[in-house]
């Protein structure tokens, strides 16, 4: 394992902490905006900072939808997947949880839930990627829905929120060995559709794929502040913050024409609702669940 293990409890706990706060902040009527303004707050709050950011992903988003500078989306009936990743010296702590505002799709929600209680059940040193994604498929089509076959859980590093392995929702064949010291994610996603997903055009979370030399000052200047998130996940609001909305968008579209970030576009599945599930986990003689309050 990288890093000190206090970090990696903190991180876990931090996130935990923010996970259920921002859980009871998802209600009809509130902002998304708001909340996602107020989990990222929470953390801080409490001695962390976001691993990525907060990501609310309603209906048939599974991942990776952020809320926009001037998002508008107001919270009504949704199907809300919430993600939240706090690190602590780089020490990352991944979770997640659904928020049914419908009241229409609790199956839903305990399908990935149940998931991830089945896939923590045969978690140890030796068990089998394959092993867990079965467990993990078997649940979820247990209440007649897919598993998401082309996102996984992971493992966390230090400043590295998906490292090796790729842990899969579904029995893949894969006969990869959990490792003493391992610190994974089993991230679980339930749907109602056909369980792929598939990336959109436009995206709003970002990260440093090769540091490059730069012409526009503008840009120069705004990069020095990427550069203050050690690597990790960052988000066109963060930058709105400190930066001219105009700027920011001529900043991002010149270090995305330079090579030196890559983008990360929502993820939505082709053909219904998701829901999702997840916890962070170190691997040793007893598996302790590092994501928990």
């Amino acid at each position: 394992m990288e890093g000190d293990i206090e970090d990696w409890r903190k991180a876990g706990k931090i996130a935990a902490e923010a996970l259920e706060y921002g859980r009871n902040l998802i209600k009809p009527g509130a902002s998304l905006l708001e909340v996602s303004d107020k989990i990222e707050e929470k953390i801080s709050s409490l001695g962390g900072k976001p691993a990525f950011p907060a990501q609310i992903s309603c209906d048939n988003i599974a991942a990776h939808y952020c809320a926009d500078p001037d998002d508008e989306t107001i919270f009504e009936k949704q199907v809300a997947c919430l993600d939240i990743g706090v690190h602590v010296n780089g020490a990352v702590g991944d979770n997640a949880c659904t928020v049914d505002l419908s009241g229409a799709n609790s199956d839903l929600v305990k399908a990935s839930q149940d998931a991830l209680k089945e896939a923590t059940e045969i978690l140890q040193i030796g068990v089998t990627l394959r092993e867990i994604g079965k467990a993990i498929e078997e649940a979820i089509t247990s209440y007649g829905f897919q598993p998401v076959r082309n996102l996984s859980g992971h493992g966390l590093g230090i400043y590295d929120i998906h490292s090796k392995p790729s842990i899969p929702n579904f029995d893949n064949g894969d006969t990869t060995e959990l490792q003493q010291g391992m610190t994974i994610a089993i991230e679980p996603f339930a749907s109602m559709g056909d369980g792929k997903i598939y990336e959109t055009e436009r995206a709003n979370i970002f990260m440093v794929q090769q540091m490059k030399p730069v012409r526009s000052p503008i840009t120069r200047q705004i990069l020095k502040q990427i550069e203050t998130y050690e690597g990790l996940p960052f988000t066109t609001r963060w930058l709105t913050k400190k930066f001219p909305i105009f700027k920011v968008n001529f900043a991002l579209k010149e270090l995305m024409n330079a090579g030196a970030i890559q983008q990360f576009p929502p993820l939505p599945d082709k053909n219904g609702l998701v829901s999702q599930a997840e916890n962070s986990f170190l691997i040793d003689d007893k598996v302790e669940t590092l994501t928990r309050i």
